[in-house]
């Protein structure tokens, strides 16, 4: 499907892009619930506004979230909103290493909470049942569709999920171990409104829609144009995956740490990175990072406060990414949600069209500007370690 994403809901006055898919990326992960559904029902609003025929409420292949939400504050808000009363719930993405069976998540072959999430510094993942997760954030009664259902196919998982209806479950946790699995489960969604799950669930959804005879022929729908300018990388995340690719990385190309011990003083930071980074662009990819393992984190936390401490990292490296496209930066990779959040805001872009993809689930995109910048934006834990090496080398 052509897919444009937006970043935040479009104001009145913004152009409707031609696109068969539109993304409406929201930073609701770790926020006030209550912020979280406002936003979400704008978005909501907007895409029935312009037609949309189904709706996919994206989360993370990891779930993450707090006991308290917001996925199941946000899941609960669309459906009353929507006038339905059932979904599915999918988080699951094989290929990229996150499995679901008998309503355990896994990463690779360790359970959530056996995995790097169990640490993760702002969404400790402790509890791999997952019912037991969503039940914690929706007053709605939880189920699960089993992997021995899942595996016979759409029509026992279409039958299957009316049986949950029928007894007034109202979230219906879908196992699957396989693309085939999420590929039947999108089978079986088709007569949804509302669908939820991570993007590896959204696999099946075009072909509905191809079957349905509403969409044309998928040929071309991730073509870009021609990329030009200077490479960088911009890296916040402090996941385990960033931080074996900042390592392999700084093995092949210059490298500058953004030092958060030494953030919210007189120094500029930001001013020091780019005034390092402009004579070397030239040359080929630099990359700026403020990657760290957990217990330095927990340094600069301790010093700055957990919310400053993030504010004051994620400001410097967005105020970076503007500049580095000032520079003359045209192809620039930003790895962390926060991270590339902030940095679409300074760089004030609200559109995106979505390109060929690098990874599972991580794609380059580009803006509509003249001449356009080409971004590949990273959630932290996705991509293997030579991942801004290799993205660069598949841009045309």
């Amino acid at each position: 499907m052509r897919t444009v994403q937006e970043m935040g809901v479009p104001g009145k006055n913004h152009p409707a892009h031609d696109a068969d898919a539109v993304v409406i990326a929201l930073a609701t992960r770790t926020g006030p619930a209550q912020s979280a559904v406002r936003q979400s029902l704008a978005a909501l609003r907007w895409l029935q506004g312009h037609g949309a025929k189904q709706i996919f409420f994206k989360y993370r292949s990891t779930f993450s979230s707090t006991n308290r939400g917001n996925i199941g504050p946000v899941a609960d808000a669309l459906l009353d909103a929507m006038g339905e009363d059932f979904t599915v719930v999918c988080p699951a993405f094989p290929t990229a290493g996150r499995t679901l069976f008998q309503g355990h998540l896994f990463v690779g072959n360790l359970l959530l909470s056996e995995s790097f999430m169990r640490t993760h510094p702002m969404t400790p993942m402790k509890q791999s049942n997952l019912i037991k997760v969503l039940s914690r954030q929706t007053e709605r009664q939880v189920d699960l569709v089993p992997h021995e259902v899942v595996t016979i196919g759409p029509e026992a998982i279409r039958n299957y999920l009316k049986v949950l209806r029928d007894a007034g479950k109202r979230f219906a946790i879908v196992d699957a171990v396989s693309d085939r699995n999420l590929v039947d489960t999108g089978i079986a969604c088709r007569d949804m409104k509302l669908v939820t799950g991570s993007s590896g669930a959204a696999l099946a959804l075009p072909k509905n829609f191809r079957r349905a005879g509403l969409l044309g022929p998928d040929s071309g729908a991730d073509i870009m144009p021609s990329s030009k300018g200077y490479s960088a990388v911009v890296a916040g995340s402090c996941s385990q995956a960033t931080l074996a690719q900042v390592k392999y990385m700084k093995n092949h190309h210059p490298a500058f740490f953004i030092d958060g011990m030494k953030l919210g003083g007189k120094q500029d930071i930001a001013k020091e990175a780019l005034d390092w980074a402009k004579p070397k662009l030239a040359d080929g990819p630099v990359l700026i990072y403020s990657s760290v393992e957990a217990d330095i984190v927990k340094k600069v936390q301790r010093k700055h406060g957990v919310v400053k401490s993030t504010e004051l990292i994620e400001k410097c490296l967005a105020r970076i990414s503007r500049d580095l496209v000032r520079a003359g930066v045209g192809k620039l990779i930003v790895a962390g949600g926060i991270t590339a959040s902030e940095s679409l805001k300074a760089l004030k872009i609200q559109s995106l069209r979505i390109g060929h993809e690098i990874n599972p689930g991580v794609p380059w995109t580009t803006t509509f500007d003249d001449p356009p910048v080409h971004l590949a934006l990273k959630a932290g834990n996705f991509g293997e370690e030579d991942f801004f090496t290799r993205a660069f080398r598949l841009l045309k």
